[in-house]
């Protein structure tokens, strides 16, 4: 699943996988020992940078800083961050959504 957010052009987080191996290793530490409410800022941009990476393998987290000083705040592209990792542990249904209750 993606959100998009608009920096200099449109792009799309996704924290598939991959992103998720990209942050545990940049930040040394497993994917649910992390606290995101306690992030600095270059952890902030490594954990956007790997949201965006599958897109643009050119990208690094020093480009996302100027990406977003150039183009938006902080807090608009934050946001957008945290609405695709809450899509990426978002818990799996058990029944198809045309299934009838019983």
């Amino acid at each position: 699943m993606y959100v998009p957010v608009k920096l200099d052009k449109m792009r799309n987080f996704r924290y598939g996988m991959k992103a998720l191996a990209l942050i545990e290793k940049a930040l040394g530490q497993k994917i649910t020992k992390i606290n995101f409410e306690d992030l600095g800022t270059n952890e902030t941009a490594i954990v956007i940078w790997a949201g965006l990476a599958h897109e643009d393998p050119e990208l690094t987290p020093e480009k996302v800083m100027d990406l977003i000083d150039e183009y938006a705040s902080m807090g608009e592209v934050f946001a957008k961050m945290q609405e695709a990792m809450k899509l990426a542990f978002k818990p799996i249904d058990d029944k198809p959504p045309n299934a009838k209750k019983k």
